[in-house]
């Protein structure tokens, strides 16, 4: 099959998105398929992968984001040779697949990464809820309408896509993780080049440092254990536009000396950091099915989160992690447990790996696949006729 994964933003931004697009990417080609990503701005970027199509886009203040309003010449001819697509963003290149696609018959997936409700109240503050919610209201269910299949990467997110209106089916395929890279038994990054005490439970986030992570309510959570266990370190792993903020609200708050920040790391590397902490933590609730949870898990870490959508469908509480409800006491209570408790961590950390089996590339880009092939089975008795083809192709370049 010939497979188009259309997206607003791609390498070089660091993004859940990105990194699903790449990891099965990645798994389609080895299983023999030709997967072609399309998406806007960071012409000059050097891509190290085959087959990356990009069109011009305008800048999104610092974002890393690119507005688009058509795909160039090329990304237009290219994107109408594919068996079937699927659009990782619904609001530009859910468009492009509608303006360029849905005309040739071809297939369109769309898949929901993000909490878009919870991104429009830290993004766009001034907007008044309700209205942002309405717009979310109006615009989704019309979108998911208009594609051949909708794909939540968990339960929870699910129940957000109906309680937005959404009344298409919706099929669940959970993200995958490349799990060899974490099974393997890593070395662990020494403490003295982390600049933690050998005595120190060391936590450890890995992500974007970014607004919507909820990092300040994690470092304020952690500063009241803290408090309470002496002997305890927070590694914050990535990078972002809020890390220069972070690092000085830290600063400010006289927890240097607990709180190290490493900025962006290979993501080779990354099994490296995790085999040196003793937990992970996330204070999260934008997360649809976060890869750095299960990546944590598969490198045998037990997880504490807060109880929502994505995190809550992947830890279990008491089995592989803990959970909490999004207050800070109780985060901070059980921030306290996780690190005094040795027992229980060690119990906790002999359910993780297994617990990430299930996220295996494999098993999750051959669920994709199989339904890619279902799509493209129907779809080619509504493929339009050749002149209907090069009529709309003739459109395509005079638009």
């Amino acid at each position: 099959m010939r497979i188009g994964m259309l997206a607003d933003v791609y390498k070089p931004h660091v993004s859940g998105v990105t990194h699903f697009i790449s990891l099965n990417k990645r798994a389609m080609e080895s299983a023999g398929h030709k997967v072609f990503v399309f998406t806007f701005g960071d012409q000059d970027y050097e891509d190290e992968e085959l087959n990356v199509i990009r069109s011009p886009g305008l800048p999104v203040s610092d974002t890393g984001f690119y507005l688009g309003l058509r795909y160039s010449r090329l990304a237009r001819r290219k994107v109408r040779t594919m068996d079937v697509v699927h659009v990782h963003h619904p609001f530009i290149s859910g468009r492009m697949a509608l303006r360029y696609c849905r005309p040739y018959g071809i297939p369109i997936v769309f898949t929901n990464h993000t909490r878009y409700d919870l991104y429009a109240r830290t993004y766009l503050p001034l907007v008044p809820e309700a209205i942002s919610t309405a717009l979310l209201q109006t615009y989704l269910p019309a979108f998911c309408r208009d594609v051949d299949l909708v794909i939540a990467p968990s339960e929870g997110v699910k129940r957000v896509l109906r309680g937005l209106g959404v009344d298409e089916e919706i099929e669940v395929i959970p993200n995958g993780v490349d799990l060899a890279l974490f099974r393997r038994k890593a070395r662990p990054i020494p403490r003295e080049e982390l600049g933690v005490d050998e005595k120190n439970v060391i936590l450890i986030y890995v992500g974007r440092v970014a607004a919507e992570k909820n990092l300040q309510f994690l470092l304020r959570a952690f500063f009241g254990a803290h408090g309470a266990y002496p002997h305890s370190s927070l590694l914050i792993v990535g990078g972002g536009p809020e890390l220069e903020h972070l690092k000085d609200f830290v600063q400010r708050s006289g927890m240097a000396q607990a709180v190290h920040f490493t900025g962006l790391v290979e993501y080779e590397r990354l099994p490296r950091y995790l085999a040196a902490a003793d937990a992970f933590v996330t204070a999260s609730v934008t997360e649809v099915h976060p890869l750095s949870v299960i990546e944590a898990l598969a490198a045998g870490l037990p997880v504490l989160g807060i109880d929502s959508p994505g995190v809550g469908d992947t830890v279990v509480d008491g089995h592989n992690g803990l959970l909490a409800p999004h207050e800070m006491a109780a985060f901070t209570a059980k921030m306290v447990r996780m690190m005094t408790d040795k027992d229980l961590r060690e119990k906790l950390a002999e359910n993780a790996a297994p617990s990430a089996q299930r996220y295996a590339i494999e098993r999750t880009s051959a669920q994709l696949l199989s339904r890619y092939e279902e799509l493209v089975a129907v779809g080619k008795g509504r493929r339009p006729g050749l002149l209907t083809r090069l009529v709309q192709g003739l459109r395509d370049q005079l638009a």
